[in-house]
């Protein structure tokens, strides 16, 4: 068990089971995460603060909200603008907080958030995250309880780019198992429609490489194994990286990071399971409504594939 300090203010390390994460207090984000020495993320240095929201936890809403503009109980919002190429709210609230810390062991992290209402959004969560290593690999549980007077629109995920090896993106493996994925609009990729990946270059069912395929899109209709729905990663040897969430995630956004010309581009595959659709704020689907003292937990693990 360590701790120390870097851009992202204190670093709490976790290991065991040959797997060992860094978690920052700013943004209880999962900065590192390593399993016999071999990255299964895309990381970012200690005296870095986080890069295009690696590892970051979205909350209360993941994704995007067009315009930063929803309405509850006949009350239009208006979030801050963090996307101004898109005009979006984007990735939540809780992102650049600091949290504090409830308990650390040799195996295991729990960071707390307070977040008050603030413009935009005017609710108030309790908020944890616990990030704990076991045999099956770097579990995450992230738990909201409203601890205000009104109901209160929410959702989560997480932002890790996985790493199946060494290799470039392009050869890498990928099992998908959805059956569907969202139409987004190509200049503020914005929700059109759902269509069947059958037939589309994003159809992973059945694992294949992802070569030059350019994905940023949510799928849904996931296929599960008693309840869990699990996304591999593999380099063509076979090793790679997994990730299995719960049924609290009903779709999963897929980003093959194309930032052309940028050293980091294609450096990893962000999948990041969602509670709720994209712009789900105004669309309500899977949207959490959390009455007054309700407690919502979704849960996801990242896996070394030997």
């Amino acid at each position: 068990m360590r701790t120390f300090t870097g851009a992202s203010s204190v670093q709490y390390e976790i290991e065991g089971f040959g797997y060992r994460a860094v978690v920052t207090e700013i943004g209880a984000c999962l900065r590192e995460l390593e399993f016999l020495g071999r990255e299964l993320i895309v990381s970012f240095a200690v005296d870095e603060p986080m890069i295009a929201y690696r590892g970051a936890v979205a909350a209360p809403w993941p994704n995007r909200i067009a315009d930063g503009e929803y309405e509850v109980n006949g009350v239009v919002h208006h979030l801050p603008i963090n996307e101004p190429i898109r005009n979006c709210a984007l990735h939540g609230l809780v992102f650049g907080e600091r949290w504090h810390l409830l308990s650390h062991t040799a195996d295991e992290v729990t960071l707390g958030l307070d977040l008050l209402p603030s413009v935009g959004y005017p609710f108030h969560l309790a908020m944890t995250v616990t990030y704990s290593v076991t045999l099956a690999g770097l579990s995450t549980s992230v738990a909201a309880t409203n601890v205000g007077a009104a109901t209160a629109p929410y959702g989560v995920c997480p932002h890790p780019y996985l790493r199946a090896g060494d290799s470039t993106l392009n050869s890498w493996i990928l099992s998908l198992p959805a059956e569907q994925y969202l139409q987004v609009s190509d200049d503020r990729l914005l929700p059109l429609a759902l269509a069947p990946v059958q037939e589309s270059t994003f159809d992973f069912r059945e694992p294949r490489e992802i070569g030059w395929t350019q994905i940023d899109h949510a799928f849904t209709a996931l296929s599960r194994d008693n309840g869990l729905v699990t996304i591999e990663l593999r380099e063509r040897d076979g090793g790679g990286v997994s990730m299995t969430f719960d049924a609290s995630c009903s779709w999963v956004q897929i980003h093959t990071a194309d930032l052309p010309g940028s050293e980091n581009d294609r450096v990893g595959l962000a999948v990041e399971p969602m509670t709720c659709a994209p712009d789900a704020f105004n669309s309500h689907d899977g949207l959490v409504s959390l009455a007054a003292g309700q407690s919502h937990r979704a849960g996801w693990t990242i896996s070394a594939i030997q």
